[in-house]
């Protein structure tokens, strides 16, 4: 019998972010996927992290993980480059902005595949937008027998190196969230599923827009409205969480990888939706006065029981 919600099947890519802030301050460390396996490790869920990871830096990922005792690293490839290297742009007013200088292959799907039968619980990120084929990931999802997390994340973006990614229209999104059962995105990558990247959407629309996702049989479809909270949208309606406080922002880059962690974990755990979605409200909020995947994971290891 599986222990109930706690092994995670995580999918995602490594990143080395360059991070720029308004002030022209800068920082670097590792990110992408990490963010989201830093929070379940520190909620002491065994995390399979599934990925590619660049010979460049497969050095600092070992170092790190060393130190988080629940993460299996046994369907983590070395592969050849540099991997995952990202510049981000934070802007003092709109969205901030990406450049991704260089990328890892594609996952297998049959490393995926093969993993199923051990976890509870799946969670795809799209952190380069790139990181499974949609043909793969609709094998993954035939073949899973357990709830699927989704998050949107840069598929959103345009799928190009070296210069500022675009957000563009997602027209074939129908088909990368058929058997999903929950599904992330923020206020922009919504935008982008409709086919309008560059409108701000209201709440109302983006709830117009959530009965066509939940036509496709997604349980919940959840969007990130950065400080004003969370929307989420279910077969009883839509509701608007709001965040009880929120510590004074340092770095937001991944926040929303942290939200994903925290709800995910509770849901897996059989916690209904509103209080899934609280507690990933909680920490992402928390999140924003932290920088760094190692300082996530002590925020999560002090938060958890409280």
């Amino acid at each position: 019998m599986k222990s109930q919600g706690k092994r995670i099947g995580l999918i995602g890519s490594i990143t080395h972010d360059v991070i720029t802030f308004p002030s022209g301050e800068k920082d670097s460390g590792l990110g992408g996927v990490l963010y989201t396996a830093s929070v379940l490790c520190g909620l002491e869920k065994e995390v399979y992290l599934i990925a590619n990871l660049a010979e460049e830096l497969a050095s600092p990922v070992t170092a790190l993980l060393k130190e988080w005792p629940s993460i299996n690293l046994e369907d983590v490839r070395t592969v050849p480059g540099r991997g995952n290297r990202v510049n981000l742009f934070y802007r003092r007013e709109g969205e901030r902005q990406e450049i991704l200088e260089s990328v890892v292959p594609p996952l297998a799907p049959e490393r995926i595949m093969n993993r199923l039968a051990d976890i509870d619980f799946l969670i795809l990120l799209m952190i380069s937008g790139m990181d499974i084929t949609i043909k793969d990931w609709n094998r993954v999802k035939e073949k899973a027998e357990c709830p699927v997390w989704m998050d949107i994340h840069s598929l959103a973006l345009s799928p190009e190196l070296g210069k500022v990614r675009r957000y563009i229209p997602l027209p074939d999104w129908p088909e990368w969230v058929k058997g999903v059962d929950y599904l992330q995105a923020n206020r922009q990558e919504a935008a982008c599923m409709m086919g309008c990247p560059d409108k701000n959407l209201d709440e109302k629309e983006i709830a117009v827009f959530g009965e066509s996702v939940l036509e496709r049989g997604v349980r919940a479809f959840i969007v990130t409205l950065g400080e004003e909270g969370i929307l989420v949208l279910t077969s009883e309606g839509y509701r608007k969480i709001r965040p009880n406080e929120s510590a004074e922002v340092k770095d937001t880059t991944g926040c929303g990888d942290v939200f994903c962690a925290a709800a995910s974990s509770r849901l897996g755990e059989g916690k209904d939706m509103w209080e899934a979605v609280r507690f990933g409200l909680k920490l992402a909020s928390t999140a924003v006065g932290k920088a760094g995947i190692r300082e996530t994971f002590k925020m999560t290891q002090e938060l958890k029981t409280k």
